[in-house]
């Protein structure tokens, strides 16, 4: 329970800085929408920028426009998966997706402004130098775009008509760019705005962001939509291939639970300061939502 309070409370640090840096943009139907798309979320990882941020000394001040920035990021790419052209959702985080609550061309501006606004908070003074800041844009465009996650996107659509299912080799490769990229870039980021080496973190994240999907897919299985928040077992109606279909459900977990004890070996350097790192870790494999 500790654990979950200390992600509770970051992530209202973290929402109320958006709220405060989103203030600027008025009451229309895109601004609203906007911050419609950012609440309710559990925040996973703004909360990874801050406790990474935190093992090198940062204070969360000076880290909390990357915080935000990577959830911006995460809220437009889900405004835009949620839409009729991809994968036609009507509910996220247990509300109407903005789509549903506005409109198509609303939710496709209010994702388009989000992503915008990310790179705008990657400006901040308060992240260091300009060569510090230049970088965090630059490690973000790649994480997000047409080699990270827009990638696997691309790579997810094109599965729905493959000829024949993915193998396990190839969803791992998809899921590492549609998932993993924008779970690894926040301990990156971390490591930037320190000046030190990402290596270790960065070995952290990437095995936490297999982990989260390969429980998501769990999740499609054995979760309740209620808790989820989202409608569940659409993989399985469309006859998609999942870490399940491919490990079946024992070995999926079996896998999760390799991937966090990888993730735990990786923070080995950091010793006890990276305790809420391990237990982020563990929280994504036993989730229900």
């Amino acid at each position: 329970m500790e654990f979950q309070t200390r992600l509770s409370t970051q992530s209202r640090v973290i929402a109320a800085f958006l709220t405060e840096a989103l203030a600027q943009y008025g009451s229309d139907d895109v601004a609203a929408a906007m911050r419609y798309a950012l609440q309710g979320g559990k925040g996973l990882r703004g909360f990874l920028v801050l406790e990474a941020s935190a093992l090198y000394g940062i204070p969360a001040a000076s880290a909390l426009p990357a915080a935000g920035a990577v959830e911006a990021i995460h809220a437009y790419s889900l405004i835009h998966d949620d839409l009729p052209c991809m994968d036609d959702d009507d509910l996220r985080r247990g509300q109407p997706t903005v789509h549903k609550k506005w409109n198509e061309a609303i939710a496709v501006l209010a994702g388009d402004a989000l992503q915008s606004f990310a790179f705008a908070l990657l400006a901040d003074p308060n992240l260091g130098a300009a060569e510090v800041r230049i970088k965090l844009v630059a490690t973000l465009a790649e994480a997000a775009g047409a080699r990270g996650m827009v990638l696997g996107q691309a790579q997810d659509i094109a599965a729905e008509t493959a000829a024949s299912p993915l193998t396990l080799e190839q969803i791992t490769e998809l899921q590492s760019n549609k998932t993993g990229a924008l779970l690894e870039w926040p301990a990156h980021a971390a490591a930037i705005i320190a000046g030190q080496d990402p290596a270790p973190l960065r070995a952290y994240a990437r095995a936490i962001g297999l982990a989260f999907q390969i429980a998501d897919d769990i999740l499609d299985v054995e979760g309740d939509s209620s808790k989820a928040g989202k409608a569940l077992r659409k993989d399985a109606d469309a006859g998609k291939a999942t870490f399940v279909t491919l490990l079946g459900l024992d070995g999926a977990k079996a896998e999760a639970a390799r991937l966090v004890a990888e993730a735990e070996t990786a923070l080995a350097p950091f010793g006890d300061k990276a305790q809420s790192l391990r237990d982020l870790a563990r929280f994504i494999i036993a989730r229900d939502r």
